[in-house]
């Protein structure tokens, strides 16, 4: 059966206050994001001590940690941002297995030098396209190094942003140490969120045979364009993103997102596969597991 998650990241306490919070909850798997008040976990600070730690702390709480959050913007157009943001990553996969999990996630960034988010038209230039695969393929080669998988997380706004810019990406990075974050929200946008059912089945068509984790949040049409959207917490920016021009993007049940065929079509392929909760305030947190659980339930998966 998929087991349910969250991000650690949306409790932003001292580690054992978030371990037990979570499990609180009745989560029972979590994906990681380095970020807890009592420890300095900045990219030179990062130790096989740390991650042990924190390691040890959620398997204690019954919390096996299932991934790590990478997030960050790997085609920075700043040569020094861009050489920090992956210094991060790497410092990351090469602590992944101390962590307790093989996989470490990102999605592929933009070219936009303000904010992550957004869409650069170098993005969908052959150029971009060409950049992104070299960085991708040296975090791979990186990732292989350390028996560790880097998993890409599809973003409209980002290099890689669609299907067909997945499935290049495979086809130009053949390595089983790359494999792919699913979050079918991502892939929506003003041309095709109104096609939800015919567009679920174009992606697990094309990828389920890719994935290898799964998010659960939500996505909509917006009531007009509104820049980008991020939310007042305290969190990274990674997790306060809510949307962008018309897509909104709420907690699970917030939105539009046909839950019960994205969870069947999920557990097809991928009967055991943790699902991770996002885009949330923590108050949020009981309601949007209720309403996961409840769909698991009603679908058998």
């Amino acid at each position: 059966m998929i087991q349910v998650g969250i991000f650690t990241g949306y409790f932003p306490y001292t580690l054992n206050e978030t371990a037990s919070k979570i499990r609180e909850l009745g989560f029972n798997t979590v994906q990681l994001d380095l970020s807890f008040k009592d420890m300095d976990l900045s990219t030179d600070q990062i130790t096989a001590e740390k991650c042990r730690k924190i390691r040890d702390t959620f398997r204690r709480h019954n919390l096996p940690i299932s991934c790590i959050s990478g997030y960050t913007n790997l085609v920075h157009p700043d040569p020094a941002k861009r050489q920090a943001n992956l210094k991060h990553l790497k410092q990351l996969i090469r602590f992944a297995h101390d962590m307790g999990s093989p996989y470490v996630i990102s999605e592929t960034g933009t070219f936009d030098a303000d904010s992550d988010w957004v869409h650069h038209p170098k993005n969908k230039t052959e150029e971009g396209y060409e950049d992104c695969v070299r960085v991708i393929q040296d975090i791979v080669d990186f990732s292989r190094e350390h028996g560790v998988t880097f998993l890409a997380e599809t973003y409209v706004n980002n290099v890689i942003g669609s299907v067909e810019e997945t499935l290049r990406l495979f086809a130009d990075v053949t390595d089983p140490h790359l494999g792919l974050l699913m979050d079918p929200t991502n892939y929506f946008e003003e041309h095709n969120i109104d096609q939800m059912d015919q567009t679920l089945n174009y992606i697990f068509n094309a990828l389920s045979h890719r994935i290898k984790i799964s998010h659960a949040k939500d996505v909509k049409r917006a009531s007009s364009a509104q820049g980008v959207r991020m939310a007042d917490i305290d969190a990274s920016e990674a997790h306060t993103l809510r949307g962008v021009g018309t897509i909104e993007l709420p907690a699970p049940g917030l939105g539009s997102l046909n839950y019960d065929l994205y969870l069947q079509r999920l557990s097809r392929d991928h009967p055991n596969i943790p699902i991770i909760i996002e885009h949330l305030e923590e108050e949020d947190v009981p309601r949007a597991k209720q309403f996961l659980d409840e769909k698991l339930l009603v679908n058998g998966c």
